[in-house]
Order: C-alpha cells, then sequence, then structure tokens
C-alpha cells in the first residue's frame, strides 16, 4: 500500500491563490543577482552533487521562508560544472503547498524527455497518478539524472512524491531510481524532518540568517542598484543601517526593504518616514515576506499553531528558557498526551523541536547533549504570530503606547494576555469583563505598596486564571487570595522581592509548576498541593521543615537543603522523582545520603551543591541516574566501580581534587560528556591511557589554574568530537583526535593575537571546511570557536590538528 497524494481541490480559495502568487513571483525575486553570504555554500552543494558516492543520494537544503534556499538551489542548478556533469538529464520543478505528485512527475519529463512520437505524447496525457510515476521511472533508470524538488513543505509530500510505502518509511520509494550513476535529487524546505526521511545518510545544508556585513552589502545591492553607497551622506547611511538592522538577516526582508528605497528619494525625510513606519511597509498583506511566513503558519497541524500563537506572549527579541516554555505549554494545556509511556513535557518538547525545524523559531543556546536550553522568535515571525493570535481571538498583547490596546483589553473574547510593561496601569483598570482570563505574564516593574494591591486586584477579578508570571515585578508580599486561584496551574515568582509566601498558598489545588527563587522562607503548606510537579525553592536563607515526600506527583525537585532532605522518606518519591537539586551545608552523613538517592528509581538528574565539603559517596546503587553535577570539595573520588553504571554526563566543579582524575574517569562505560571546570582538580599533570574514555564525545577543561600538561595516549577517546581547554595547556597527541569536530581555545592571549591578526587564524585553517569564530565562555572568558559544518568530509584532519598545534605554541612563545 503507497502513500496516496492528498486531495486539495481543484479551485484554490482566494487566500491560497494569492499566497501561491506570493511564492512565485517571491521566486522571481530570489533569483536575481542576490547571491550575498551564499558563496561557500553554492561550493559545498556543487561538490556534493557531483562528487561522492555512485549511489543516488538526496541533498536537501533547509530554512526559512525567505532565507534564499530557491537562489542558491538556482545557482547550483545552473552551475557550470553541474550542466557538464549532467547534461541534459536535469529538471527543475517547484512543489509548494498544493502538492499533486502528478503534475510534478509531467514537468520532470518535459524537461528530461521528449517523446518519441506524437502517439506517445497523446498515450503519456492518459495516465493517471501511478501510471505516470511508473513511466518516469523507466524514463530515470540507469541514468545519470539530477532532478530539483524545489519547496517540499511535509513529510507526507514527499512520501507521495517518491511513492513510499507505509510499511517501509524512510525508504527510497518507487519513482526515483537509486542505481549508482551519481544521480541526485535536491530538495529545498523548511521542515527539517523531510530532509531527514528523504535520505538520513545525508546531512541537510540549513540556511542561517546573513551577518551584519552580509546583510547590509544585499540591502546596498538593492537600495542603491548601481550608484556607489559612499556617494551618500553618513547620516542617511547610519538610517539604512538601523533599518537593515530590523531585517535580522532575513535576506526576503532586506530585498523588500531594498526595493522599496530603492523607488523613493534618498533624502533624510523620506527614509526617515520608512523607518517610523518599518511595521507598516513589512507587515502589510501585500508583501512578500509576510505571505511567505504566513505559509508557514497555515500548514502547522492544530496543537502547533496554539504553541506557536502563544510565544507572541513574550516581548520582541526575548529570549526564552526553554525549560519555562514547556512548563508554560503544559499549564495551558496545549500538549497532547501520546500514549502512556511518553512524559507530556518530553511531548512538549518535541513540539518546540518541530517549530524549530520548521524554522519558526530559533535555538539560542544549546547544552553538551544538543538540548535546547533558550529560544528566541525572529521578529518577523513574532508579527505573523501577533497578527495571527488576533485573528483567532487568540490574545491581546498590551502596549501602553497604543490607543487600541484598551479596546483590546476590555474585550471578552480574549483568554490570553500579556502585559510587558505598565502592569501597575493594567492592574488598576476595572476588567470585569476580562473575568475568564487564562494566562497573565509581565515584565521587571516597580509596584505601588509593595505589588499587594495590583495582586489583590488579579487574584479578585480573574479566577479562571491557569498562568501567573510574575517574575522580575518587586513584588514585597502576595495577597492571602492569592489561594483563590483554584485553576492555576503555573506560578512564577522568580526574581521578586518576596520573603515568604502566605499560607493560603496551600488552596492552589490545580498548580503544576511554582517558580521562586531567593525565598528567606518556604511556608510548610505548599506540600499540600498535590499536584505539583515542578518545584523550585532555590536560594532560601532559613532552614525550615517541608515535607516534599508528601508530592505524589513531584518530577522536579530543585533547591532543597540537605538538612531538609533528610527529614523526608526518599521511597514515598521514589516512582515520580526524576530530577533533583540539593544544596547548603552538607548536614546529613554521606551514607544516609547515598541510601536515599538509591530509593528513587526513576532519578535520572542529580545535582550536589555544598560549600563545606562533600564526602566519599558510594553511587553504584543509583541505577537510573544518567547525569550528575558535583560542587564543592571532595577528598577523593570513588573507585570506578563505585559510580552510577548508566551515568552519561559528569561534571565537577570547586571539588579541589588533589590526584589525577583521569585514570578512575576513563574507565566509566558509559560516559559520553565531561565537563571538568573550575577549581575541579589542582594537579599540574593528566593523563588518558590508551582505551580510555571509550565512548566520550564531549570534554571540557576549564579553569583549572594549576594544570599545565594533558598527555592523550595514542587510542585514547577515539569517538571525541568537542574538546574545549584554555590556551595555556599544553596537549600532546592532540592531532590522533580524528574525529573532532568543534575545538574551544580559551584565554585573551589567542584572542587578542587573532583580533590583530598577528596570528591569523585564515592561514591556520588553510582547509575551507573548518570555519572559526570570537566567543564569549563561563565567567566572561574570552575565546574562539573553530568547527567544521555538520556532515562535512575531511580527508584528513590531523593535519588541521597538526597546524592547531603549531598554532598553540607560538600562543605559549608569546
Amino acid at each position: 500500500m503507497l502513500h496516496s497524494s492528498k486531495y486539495r481541490g481543484e479551485e484554490k480559495n482566494s487566500l491560497d491563490q494569492k499566497l501561491q502568487n506570493a511564492r512565485q513571483s517571491s521566486a522571481r525575486i530570489e533569483e536575481g543577482h542576490v547571491t550575498v553570504g551564499l558563496e561557500g555554500k553554492e561550493k559545498q552543494l556543487v561538490k556534493q552533487l557531483i562528487k561522492g558516492v555512485r549511489e543516488r543520494r538526496v541533498i536537501s537544503v533547509v530554512g526559512l521562508g525567505g532565507i534564499g534556499k530557491t537562489t542558491l538551489a538556482k545557482k547550483v542548478y545552473n552551475h557550470k560544472e553541474v550542466v557538464e556533469y549532467f547534461g541534459r538529464l536535469r529538471a527543475w520543478v517547484y512543489v509548494s503547498r498544493d502538492c499533486k505528485p502528478r503534475d510534478i512527475y509531467q514537468k520532470i519529463l518535459e524537461e528530461v524527455y521528449t517523446p518519441a512520437a506524437q502517439e506517445e505524447a497523446e498515450k503519456m496525457k492518459t495516465f493517471d497518478e501511478e501510471q505516470l510515476g511508473n513511466f518516469l521511472r523507466n524514463k530515470l533508470e540507469e541514468k545519470k539524472y539530477l532532478v530539483v524538488l524545489d519547496d517540499v513543505w511535509t513529510c507526507e509530500d514527499w512520501n507521495c512524491l517518491a511513492k513510499v510505502s507505509i510499511n517501509e518509511p524512510g525508504s527510497a520509494g518507487r519513482v526515483f531510481p537509486v542505481g549508482k550513476n551519481g544521480s541526485r535529487l535536491l530538495v529545498t524546505t523548511r521542515d527539517e524532518n523531510v530532509a531527514k526521511l528523504a535520505d538520513a545518510r545525508v546531512t541537510p545544508l540549513t540556511l542561517k540568517f546573513l551577518a551584519p556585513e552580509d546583510s547590509w552589502d544585499l540591502f546596498c545591492q538593492k537600495a542603491f542598484l548601481d550608484a556607489d553607497p559612499s556617494a551618500f551622506t553618513k547620516p542617511l547611511l547610519e538610517l539604512g543601517e538601523k533599518m537593515v538592522k530590523k531585517c535580522e538577516g532575513l535576506p526576503l526582508a532586506i530585498v523588500v526593504l531594498g526595493g522599496l528605497l530603492s523607488r523613493i528619494d534618498k533624502s533624510l525625510p523620506e527614509w526617515g518616514k520608512v523607518l517610523d513606519n518599518m511595521d507598516a511597509y513589512l507587515t502589510g498583506s501585500d508583501q512578500p515576506v509576510m505571505v511567505i511566513l504566513n505559509l508557514s503558519y497555515v500548514t502547522l497541524p492544530s496543537h502547533l499553531k496554539l504553541c506557536f500563537l502563544h510565544l507572541c506572549l513574550f516581548p520582541e527579541d526575548h529570549v526564552i528558557s526553554t525549560r519555562k516554555l514547556l512548563s508554560l505549554w503544559l499549564a495551558q494545556g496545549f500538549v497532547q498526551k501520546q500514549g502512556n509511556t511518553q512524559r507530556m513535557k518530553d511531548t512538549a518538547n518535541e513540539y518546540l523541536n518541530q517549530l524549530i525545524s520548521r524554522n519558526l523559531v530559533q535555538a539560542v543556546r544549546l547544552s553538551v547533549n544538543k538540548r535546547v536550553m533558550e529560544c528566541r522568535v525572529h521578529d518577523f515571525v513574532r508579527k505573523l504570530a501577533i497578527e495571527k493570535a488576533k485573528e483567532e481571538n487568540f490574545i491581546s498583547a498590551d502596549s501602553p503606547s497604543t490607543s487600541t490596546a484598551t479596546s483590546y483589553l476590555c474585550s471578552t473574547k480574549f483568554r490570553w494576555q500579556s502585559i510587558y510593561s505598565g502592569f501597575d496601569r493594567y492592574a488598576s483598570m476595572e476588567h470585569s469583563s476580562s473575568s475568564c482570563l487564562g494566562s497573565l505574564l509581565s515584565s521587571k516593574a516597580v509596584l505601588p505598596d509593595g505589588g499587594i494591591s495590583s495582586v489583590r486586584f488579579i487574584c479578585q477579578s480573574f479566577k479562571m486564571l491557569r498562568v501567573l508570571d510574575l517574575e522580575g515585578l518587586q513584588i514585597k508580599k502576595l495577597p492571602k487570595k492569592i489561594g483563590e486561584l483554584i485553576f492555576l496551574r503555573y506560578l512564577g515568582l522568580r526574581n521578586t522581592s518576596l520573603k515568604t509566601l502566605p499560607s493560603s498558598i496551600k488552596g492552589l489545588v490545580s498548580l503544576q509548576t511554582l517558580d521562586t527563587n531567593n525565598l528567606k522562607r518556604v511556608p510548610k503548606e505548599i506540600c499540600s498541593i498535590k499536584n505539583l510537579g515542578d518545584l523550585c525553592i532555590e536560594g532560601q536563607k532559613e532552614c525550615k521543615l517541608i515535607r516534599v515526600d508528601k508530592l505524589k506527583n513531584l518530577q522536579n525537585l530543585s533547591g532543597i537543603r540537605f538538612d531538609q532532605w533528610r527529614w523526608n522518606n526518599p521511597s514515598k518519591l521514589s516512582t515520580c522523582l526524576e530530577k533533583l537539586k540539593l544544596q547548603g551545608r552538607f548536614k546529613i552523613k554521606g551514607v544516609d545520603l547515598s541510601n536515599s538517592i538509591s530509593k528513587l528509581r526513576n532519578l535520572r538528574s542529580l545535582y550536589l551543591k555544598a560549600s563545606d565539603g562533600i564526602p566519599l559517596l558510594v553511587m553504584n546503587t543509583w541505577d537510573r541516574l544518567s547525569k550528575l553535577d558535583i560542587k564543592g570539595p571532595m577528598p577523593k573520588l570513588p573507585e570506578a566501580p563505585q559510580f552510577p553504571p548508566r551515568l552519561m554526563q559528569l561534571t565537577l566543579e570547586g571539588t579541589k581534587l588533589d590526584d589525577d582524575p583521569m585514570p578512575t574517569l576513563e574507565q566509566l562505560p558509559q560516559l559520553s560528556t565531561l565537563r571538568l571546570r573550575e577549581n575541579s582538580d589542582i594537579g599540574d599533570k593528566m593523563r588518558v591511557s590508551p582505551k580510555g574514555f571509550n565512548k566520550l564525545n564531549v570534554l571540557q577543561i576549564s579553569e583549572l589554574n594549576q594544570l599545565t600538561k594533558l598527555n592523550i595516549e595514542s587510542g585514547a577517546m577515539p569517538w571525541l568530537t568537542e574538546f574545549q581547554f584554555y590556551e595555556e595547556l599544553q596537549i600532546s597527541k592532540l592531532s590522533e583526535l580524528q574525529n573532532l569536530v568543534e575545538v574551544d581555545i580559551i584565554g585573551h592571549i589567542v584572542f587578542s593575537f587573532t583580533i590583530r591578526a598577528e596570528i591569523p587564524f585564515h592561514m591556520l585553517l588553510q582547509n575551507g571546511d573548518w570555519k572559526y569564530t570570537p566567543r564569549t565562555y563561563r565567567n566572561n572568558a574570552k575565546g574562539f570557536h573553530l568547527y567544521r559544518e555538520q556532515g562535512q568530509n575531511l580527508p584528513n584532519p590531523s593535519e588541521l590538528i597538526e597546524r592547531l598545534i603549531v598554532f598553540l605554541e607560538q600562543i605559549q612563545k608569546k
């Protein structure tokens, strides 16, 4: 049984027609001479198309609408070497959202095949989709061909086009022959999942937003045409730079802006008007930028649309904590349960990854195991989200500077409300008609009377609240009426001026997440909130008995003190608790802590921070633990067999170990990430023996002031891909780490000499696959990040490493 094509109607409605026309017109815009920032990508794609394995491959270009996918694909398609290599057997077809496989097969055949006679041509017209697909396959069989499928929207579209059997997902399909003739398919898509499905063996080429200098070059091409930008006044150029900055590296946005400015007088008054009305110029319904972004939105499934619309709650350019975002989605009820085994938070994380893969959300910071820790939304995407949210009666975003804000606020149809500023003004208004309000988020503000009257007003007026996030508000006290919000699922109180919480907090019977910090005292009543699953109480000033073992649904517990933990029965949390962070003075016996942790059968992540030291712990009964962070002095490490058997990530900081930790740690069988941070070891030498760390992928060595030498024996760390170290460290046999793809060198010498070009990196990185960029690290340390694109083949990485060693020697001599 095959995936059948989707019937979407022969007659498109006016919106679909408008969007399709915009897509075609934008393609024509892209096909011009706008190639800024694509030169290196073009060479890479040409190489992938005409070199490498003879077996058919699918090469994918992934990126946001308007990022330049079609431009790049067109340049490669018409490249001299590509034309010579594939000859006449090249075909380009637009797929688009309205994917009709039969029409696409017909267009491919028109470019690669000429019927021998009119009779055959007439017969081809009678073929249905299945027959025409088989006919196309026969004509491509045993031949070297290139087919470009521009703008494939969904995995379902790919399966339909390639005729992939639903019983063999991920297979090559029946339409485009595999063979061993050097054939290639080039796919452009907004969805990374399409690329992975089409050919999991090939890493997709993901187009990023343009760098500031490339953005400016592109703008000058379109705005000044053939004129020299330097011929214009400095104030005019500064206005242009401000407008380009608002485009944030999106090529199509820059092209549209440049085209607009090219048609008006190049004077300060005229350009000033454009700058003052950027929103109107760049989000109007007739502008292709927003129309193309709209295409990405309309194809989202309903559950992703809710999550996407929710992103407009956050202020412009705001970096969003993933942990917080996922908790908010859960509290709002946006996440659908998937089976009986998958956790809801894992499902929410999948939602986020889907939005990222569709290029509607940008990942800002990743953890060492590549989980997204922070994200943001591009300004144009956010504007689209706000526009759609208003259309869907999903939200009103309060803007105190606009006269229309109040009319939105007073409407009963809005259930989600975001307050970015002016919280005190809003809280003092009579919004009785907004009693069904479901979500209220705020930004930093100073409130009169310590905020108690403002928060009391919220508690009295908005009984249906599910989310109340007061992070950053200088609130000194919560009113007792907070306990009347019986539908509240999320309460955010980070970075406020609160010293404690009222006992009425126990009335929040639906609360799932309580996120607070730096309280002087945590009330015992929080342990009466039975549905609480995520509890953060970091930075407590006083230690009071709290029985968290009463919380039968608790999954994440952060900030409980060691002396509070010892009064709890961990057996009562054995089936639920997955993440635990203990801190404070180590007022518990080591054996008692080890035994208590062993009773937490589902614990996967443990963080121990003790200012007065951590005793020797036996951890081999911590069966499920995969991540361990230890911060505080230790007499020595346990022997390797005493570590958790499934430990994959280990971070040590401030442990002040006298002996080399490597002989012990290199024996841990599952360890993939090791971070040795500030003062984790105070020795001057470390040695990794042959076959040591046979599964390690990531090694970070930073701020070990006494360490001068790291000796890596032959055969050690065979799978290391990421290595971070500081410039003074002398490393032997670095060249044997053949799988490195990322190297970070931290230190002011490497930074300053490279910036002043006394030791130019471009001489070091003669192999074009490698790149470098300056970076700021923990504690504001400066350094350089060397990397090569994922999926690139480096014939002899040791050559790069050897040059790196010479480079480091030069630095150390300086």
